[in-house]
């Protein structure tokens, strides 16, 4: 199978599932897959060419302000008669709907002469900075629950994405 991996990851937790994707598709079913392109979503003119015989576009994205970031936005807008899988990480997670309401708004960035092939997201660990971001916040207002459950969701997120979340990414790759 041919196909093109372009993600946005700032942090590096989507790199990871980048890596995964192409470890699992380049060995899928006992055959080699043909990558056509394997890296960061970018203004560059040849993209669109190199992925143009693609079968499946893996499109990834950190989320920000609950929704892909600008580039790989700007990469979804562009892409034409594609079938696309989107993938992501969200610093909080634990929730289905949440994962649900920021797919909703990161397919909204495709034309609708594409086809989303299949979609997968996980918790992503934040940088340290967000924690004492949190830390100060809490400093301000000790009895802040809402702060709290912030801090503990930095926490539980240190470890993401982790071998169950690249598991379940597996999982869902084999239904290609």
């Amino acid at each position: 199978m041919k196909y093109a991996v372009v993600y946005d990851s700032p942090t590096g937790n989507t790199k990871i599932l980048a890596e995964e994707i192409k470890s699992c598709m380049d060995g899928q079913k006992g055959s080699t897959g043909e990558c056509l392109y394997f890296g960061e979503s970018a203004r560059d003119d040849g993209l669109m060419e190199k992925i143009s015989e693609a079968e499946v576009v893996f499109a990834g994205f950190w989320t920000d302000k609950g929704d892909s970031g600008a580039k790989l936005a700007g990469f979804l807008e562009s892409l034409h008669s594609s079938r696309v899988f989107l993938f992501g990480t969200a610093g909080f997670g634990g929730s289905e709907e949440y994962f649900s309401r920021i797919l909703e708004r990161v397919v909204s960035h495709l034309p609708s002469d594409n086809t989303v092939a299949g979609s997968y997201m996980c918790q992503g660990k934040m940088p340290m900075t967000v924690r004492k971001r949190y830390e100060a916040m809490l400093e301000q207002s000790p009895e802040d629950e809402k702060m709290k459950a912030m801090i503990d969701n930095f926490d539980r997120a240190l470890s993401h994405p982790d071998s169950a979340d690249l598991e379940k990414l597996r999982s869902m790759l084999s239904a290609l």
